[in-house]
């Protein structure tokens, strides 16, 4: 039996479990672990944060943005319609919002404003709970 959101919202998008997690929880590096697996979102977050933490912004923002792409492209094939929760507690959607996450913050520190606020705006809707960048000067 199923159940549909009484409000008439799609149901939350759970992404199937990515191999790259545990290359990345056992130590492998980032760079590694995005050639082996490019269609990993979580790895290229991981590309996207560690650049962003040496403050290479041009770099995590390029990591962030083809990782935001391969997340939407994953979302996309887990019947997302373009709207809907994609909840932070499902462990495999955390590369998703993650490059999400990364992609603002990047874009703020390029100084593209509009795009950082939309990548907020963006992963606020697709799970309130989910961790955001730091706010906007």
């Amino acid at each position: 039996m199923t159940f549909d959101d009484l409000l008439g919202g799609p149901p939350p998008t759970l992404l199937p479990g990515d191999d790259a997690a545990g290359h990345l929880a056992a130590g492998t590096s980032p760079e590694s672990v995005a050639t082996a697996n490019p269609a990993s979102p979580l790895a290229w977050a991981a590309l996207a944060e560690t650049a962003l933490a040496d403050g290479r912004d041009l770099e995590g923002y390029a990591y962030a943005r083809v990782g935001y792409h391969r997340g939407l492209d994953a979302l996309r094939r887990s019947g997302w319609k373009g709207h809907g929760p994609v909840p932070w507690s499902h462990e495999p959607n955390r590369g998703f919002l993650r490059c999400l996450a990364a992609l603002a913050d990047a874009s703020e520190r390029i100084g593209d404003r509009d795009e950082a606020q939309r990548c907020r705006g963006f992963l606020a809707d697709c799970d309130p709970q989910a961790p955001l960048p730091p706010p906007l000067p």
